[in-house]
């Protein structure tokens, strides 16, 4: 179930905001959660078993880092749990064929038989609440956060549907309060329904319509294409894209704050932006402060020299590739982005002040 589909709209939202208005306070979170099951199961059928089986296993490894506390091998014996068991869910789902395909080349190459490429089915926004709830476990890790011993609540920060299947990623610490102390207001409820329409005016009226011109310049063969038209085709997808992520993203935080909730933002503009530094200030915003956070820093940020540092970009965004496919073009659309950051680097243009920590 999508968004911009009239069931949502006019069925599951309006039945949702009438069935949330008559719940007690202390149900709601509840009646939040089996709608959110529902909303993920309604496309995805028996692959929400996934999503309970992530939610399980995050809840549990976050009692063992709580349980090791005084005890200096349990916590990081946990932490590698936890990271490894959500990265085993994405290599399975998402990248077990890319794999395989890529290892049946080097196969090929030393004359051994093929290994069949596994066909399997890629969850709807696993990328999206496994990164939330590699997120948390690190952030209890760090004594960032206190532990969630409620398992209907982190449920229900794992499968909150406004943000489940297309972003943003959602921090732990920024909504642990909302999750259990908010409250609708009028000016609240009217704020989010103005978001939503505008996130779905963006979705509808813009990045479908830009998608029509955007198929039809990407099918016509290279050879035929002028340089006129092929620039047409590049523009109109730029914006398609934009339209379509930021209108996503503005239709989740308009019902996040339908129901309370308060989500950071995950756009500013990002055509704006005067180098490409600047640009990951501005787009998807999200995912890339995760990356900085749980990736970036760890490596050494900037602190360790300006070669480590440039090495530690190109990771990062040739990790950024991959979380948006599993194919060479999105290494490469990574590796690009990453040289490009280290080159400004290099070449000392400004450096945004939200990547300008370094490691602890």
């Amino acid at each position: 179930m999508l968004f911009s589909e009239p069931v949502f709209v006019f069925l599951f939202l309006p039945l949702l905001l009438l069935g949330y208005a008559l719940t007690p306070r202390a149900a709601q979170n509840t009646l939040l959660l089996l709608a959110s099951l529902l909303f993920y199961a309604w496309g995805e059928g028996f692959f929400v078993l996934v999503m309970l089986g992530s939610i399980a296993f995050n809840y549990l490894v976050g009692l063992l880092l709580e349980a090791g506390r005084g005890r200096r091998r349990l916590r990081p014996l946990a932490l590698l749990l936890g990271v490894a068991g959500n990265l085993a869910l994405l290599i399975v789902f998402k990248y077990a064929g890319f794999l395989v395909t890529n290892l049946n080349l080097l196969l090929a190459g030393l004359k051994l038989p093929a290994l069949p490429v596994p066909a399997l089915h890629l969850p709807i926004g696993i990328s999206f609440f496994t990164f939330q709830a590699m997120s948390y476990v690190i952030d209890v890790y760090r004594d960032r956060i206190p532990v969630q011993k409620h398992p209907l609540r982190i449920a229900l920060y794992i499968a909150l549907f406004p943000q489940l299947i297309a972003g943003p990623i959602v921090r732990y610490q920024h909504i642990a309060r909302q999750l259990t102390r908010r409250v609708v207001t009028r000016p609240g409820l009217a704020e989010g329904i103005r978001r939503f329409i505008l996130g779905l005016g963006k979705k509808m009226l813009l990045a479908n319509v830009l998608a029509v011109p955007v198929d039809k310049i990407f099918a016509i063969p290279a050879h035929q294409l002028t340089t006129s038209v092929a620039w047409l085709g590049v523009v109109c997808y730029a914006l398609q894209i934009y339209f379509d992520f930021s209108g996503y993203s503005d239709m989740a935080i308009g019902l996040g704050r339908m129901f309370g909730f308060r989500f950071l933002e995950n756009f500013r503009y990002p055509y704006l932006a005067r180098t490409i530094t600047d640009f990951w200030r501005r787009w998807h915003i999200s995912l890339s402060s995760w990356f900085r956070d749980y990736v970036y820093i760890p490596l050494g940020g900037n602190r360790r020299g300006p070669l480590r540092t440039y090495r530690n970009l190109v990771i990062v965004f040739l990790l950024c590739g991959l979380w948006h496919g599993a194919s060479w073009t999105f290494v490469a659309w990574g590796l690009f982005h990453g040289l490009f950051l280290a080159i400004e680097r290099l070449g000392g243009w400004a450096w945004p002040d939200s990547w300008r920590r370094v490691a602890p």
